[in-house]
């Protein structure tokens, strides 16, 4: 029973060090073709005035309320796209680094709108950027050729490694 078990874990173990990044990938794309989308639409955004808000800033007020909206639609479409797609993902990536910065931005433009004592909506909103930073250095780290190796193969011989997963 026990060399089932291990055998299922070695298997399961292989399966996600070769396709979880790839998931995490299409789905981090997904967000930002969700996202990214809402944006398109006057209104439909809840984060519309603060985006817009801070890219005005950012611009020095060349890029401003539609047009800034459609900016970062566009951007963040372009993003999800290349996540989802696999196509132009490190032009992607790049892309996502300097969007990053933009959302991380409106915590200094806007401190005292956002946590004028516990934190807004619209400073819990952003708080999530976060995680999608974090998936994102994963995803950026798997394009520029890092592998995620199991345990398994890192410290046993490729021979008794084969012998476990044939069998």
């Amino acid at each position: 029973m026990t060399g089932t078990i291990e055998n299922m874990i070695v298997k399961l173990t292989g399966w996600l060090s070769r396709h979880s990044i790839d998931v995490l990938r299409v789905s981090l794309g997904l967000v930002f073709v969700a996202f990214g989308t809402l944006k398109y639409f006057p209104g439909v955004s809840p984060a519309e005035a603060l985006s817009v808000a801070t890219l005005e800033k950012l611009s020095l007020g060349t890029v401003s309320g539609y047009a800034a909206q459609f900016v970062i639609a566009s951007m963040e479409v372009f993003i999800g796209l290349t996540l989802v797609t696999g196509k132009l993902l490190k032009t992607g990536l790049v892309v996502m680094t300097g969007a990053m910065a933009g959302f991380f931005a409106p915590y200094v433009l806007f401190f005292t709108d956002l946590f004028p004592g516990a934190p807004t909506l619209e400073a819990q909103y952003i708080f999530k950027d976060i995680v999608l930073a974090a998936a994102a250095m994963v995803i950026g780290a798997r394009a520029l050729g890092a592998r995620l190796i199991p345990a398994y193969e890192r410290q046993a011989p490729v021979h008794e490694i084969r012998e476990r997963v044939a069998a």
